[in-house]
């Protein structure tokens, strides 16, 4: 597995289907073939980056 963030293989297992990023990190959460991206906060809180990551693509428009 590599990060999606950094592309790194240095990622630890911390729990049930969870996962840390040493090189930029984050955590990572796999369920099934869904991936959800955090950034861990200065009180041990997690925020979701999975905007940041996993946005669907918006329909280009094209002028004539």
């Amino acid at each position: 597995m590599r990060c999606p963030n950094c592309n790194s293989k240095d990622i630890g297992k911390i729990g049930s289907h969870q996962y840390y990023c040493w090189g930029c990190f984050i955590e990572l959460t796999v369920n099934g073939d869904k991936m959800s991206v955090f950034q861990v906060e200065e009180d041990g809180t997690l925020s979701s980056l999975d905007d940041l990551f996993f946005e669907e693509e918006i329909p280009q428009i094209h002028a004539n």
